[in-house]
């Protein structure tokens, strides 16, 4: 039995090229087409298909947002996203939609296949240059969030230090200007230090200043 399959795009020239490499494929048939959300939710009356592709960005509704009211119509779609390379951020918001994969504008044949089975079978599937954008995004945020934690952790005066240290001052002179002794502002560069794990004081500044918490 081939699954019924619908692509919502509004780029025609995309449309017929995925539907010449689907239908290449035995067990797909494609009942039909939309080039905008609008016209995809409303076709939904009169068709009933198995798998949709989705463009996420069109214009009038966009993809996720089609995506979310197609699945109140019918819940039962299997709704694959189409994305151009780059378009990463859009992949937590079609997830959250309900969407169950996220593929390249860029997909070949054999990969179409495998996400076919894959969709069909309730497993999912993601273009492999997606699931590196996604772990690079994770990471990335994570770092952010450490680094966030780290900046936090500096006091007022350990930060006042580190500005002066920036504008070049010397150990004396900054002591004289704060009020503190040189062996307290020793402590705090070095305290700063210990929580960044940073290894000297010019990476220290350049962190700072990628942060925006100080200034040179």
């Amino acid at each position: 039995m081939a699954y019924k399959i619908m692509i919502v795009d509004d780029h025609f020239i995309f449309r017929n090229g995925l539907k010449d490499l689907l239908d290449e494929i035995p067990d797909a048939e494609v009942i039909g087409e939309a080039s905008s959300g609008e016209e995809f939710l409303e076709s939904l009356s009169t068709h009933n298909p198995d798998i949709v592709f989705m463009d996420i960005k069109m214009p009038g509704i966009s993809g996720i947002e089609t995506t979310r009211k197609a699945l109140e119509i019918n819940p039962g779609l299997k709704i694959l996203a189409l994305s151009m390379y780059g378009e990463g951020e859009y992949v937590e918001e079609m997830l959250q939609a309900g969407a169950l994969g996220y593929l390249l504008k860029n997909i070949g044949k054999q990969e179409l296949v495998k996400a076919i089975d894959n969709i069909a079978n309730e497993k999912g599937y993601f273009s492999d240059e997606i699931l590196v954008m996604v772990t690079r995004q994770v990471f990335n945020a994570k770092k952010k969030s450490e680094e966030q934690s780290i900046l936090e952790s500096f006091t007022r005066r350990e930060l006042e230090v580190l500005q002066l240290v920036s504008q070049g001052y010397s150990t004396t002179e900054i002591a004289s200007q704060l009020e503190i002794s040189p062996r307290t502002v020793g402590g705090h560069r070095n305290n700063m230090l210990s929580k960044s794990g940073l290894k000297n004081t010019a990476a220290l500044i350049s962190f700072a200043v990628k942060n925006h918490v100080i200034s040179i």
